[in-house]
């Protein structure tokens, strides 16, 4: 009888988990897929397939060790095996099976049969500026794409042409084959799994199917949106293959700096400044907005930086009638250059305040500021 510990590679006290991480490896080294043509391979393969029918099992491998012989529990290479479509117990041979075969076949027992499936999804970056956001706009895109082929309607083939049965797997897209005690099926490599070849590809796509575009595309901006907004295009991405639907195109905004307005969600703020005269008596004034010049009152002695809030002249809340507000900060203009009368009269409102201004020390523009941002 031969040593299955022995042919395994491990020791009598091994557990479970090494026998089998042991048959795994070997059973890899082996294989007949590496190992073409090589008679001495394919026995030894034969051989850790037995040891491990007996070893990898629990009570074959007590029988095992307690007789020192495997007859009566069916060991031999074709027997271990033969209850594997029934279920039998193998001591998680069939787990070990499966990691083989996904190793060399990507699935157990399978192939990849050409089928229909799903284009590619899209992204595109779209700037846009801020009052686009705010009311909504339309937008022409050009986004390169790819499509079906026109001239030969997706075939691959030359207009008047058709692909031909594949020769190698007869139109399956798929061939079986003996490994030993194994029936294995894997995707045709001739064919990819199409079950056909292409003799005389269309010249429009290469006998791809498929061609570049670029598309132009008319996009609904709502308004609302912000930075970084998605709008999904459905069926704008690449074409599929095999007939399958096409992709989406997924556009991603971009809201441009405005050099006046600052957002804040549904917020938009500004600064205006007034002058000293219209801050200290109050009085009306045009203040730019989204939508247009807006008239916004002053109060008599507003002080600088005092904000002031034009409801529903902001953002709308996306999907909703609901619209944000404007918030205007006031900045008092402090005039760069006076008459001599505008000075006179500044020095003397000076006085009557109690201010003491020193000329000789700091300059009146300088002393102005201080006076009118207080």
């Amino acid at each position: 009888m031969k040593d299955y510990y022995k042919v395994l590679g491990v020791g009598r006290d091994a557990a479970q988990e090494d026998i089998k991480k042991a048959f795994r490896q070997l059973a890899l080294k082996y294989h007949p897929d590496r190992n073409q043509g090589n008679k001495e391979s394919e026995e030894k393969f034969k051989e850790i397939n037995e040891a491990y029918t007996c070893l990898g099992d629990s009570e074959k491998r007590a029988h095992y060790d307690r007789y020192g012989t495997s007859e009566g529990l069916g060991s031999g290479a074709g027997a271990g095996f033969g209850g594997f479509g029934a279920g039998a117990g193998f001591g998680g041979f069939t787990d070990v099976f499966e990691d083989i075969f996904e190793d060399f076949f990507g699935s157990f027992g399978g192939y990849k049969k050409a089928k229909s499936t799903k284009g590619a999804d899209l992204r595109y970056n779209l700037a846009i500026t801020l009052e686009d956001a705010a009311f909504g706009a339309e937008k022409s895109i050009k986004v390169p794409r790819w499509q079906t082929c026109d001239t030969c309607s997706g075939s691959g083939a030359e207009p008047g042409t058709a692909p031909v049965t594949c020769a190698n797997c007869k139109g399956t897209g798929h061939i079986r084959f003996q490994q030993g005690f194994f029936s294995v099926s894997k995707t045709c490599g001739k064919c990819q799994g199409s079950g056909s070849i292409i003799t005389n590809p269309c010249r429009g796509c290469k006998g791809n199917g498929k061609v570049r575009v670029q598309r132009e595309i008319s996009v609904k901006i709502p308004a609302g949106v912000d930075n970084s907004s998605r709008l999904r295009m459905t069926g704008e991405g690449d074409f599929g293959s095999y007939g399958g639907p096409p992709g989406d195109l997924y556009i991603v905004l971009n809201v441009e700096e405005h050099p006046f307005f600052k957002r804040d969600d549904m917020d938009i703020y500004c600064q205006f400044s007034i002058s000293f005269p219209k801050a200290v008596f109050g009085g009306e004034i045009d203040v730019p907005t989204l939508n247009g010049p807006a008239k916004l009152k002053i109060p008599a002695g507003t002080q600088s930086g005092k904000s002031f809030h034009l409801k529903g002249k902001g953002i709308p809340r996306l999907g909703s009638h609901q619209r944000g507000d404007q918030i205007v900060s006031i900045y008092i203009d402090v005039p760069k250059k006076l008459t001599p009368r505008q000075k006179e009269l500044l020095e003397e409102f000076a006085k009557i305040s109690d201010e003491n201004f020193d000329e000789s020390s700091k300059g009146f523009k300088s002393k102005l500021k201080d006076l009118f941002s207080a």
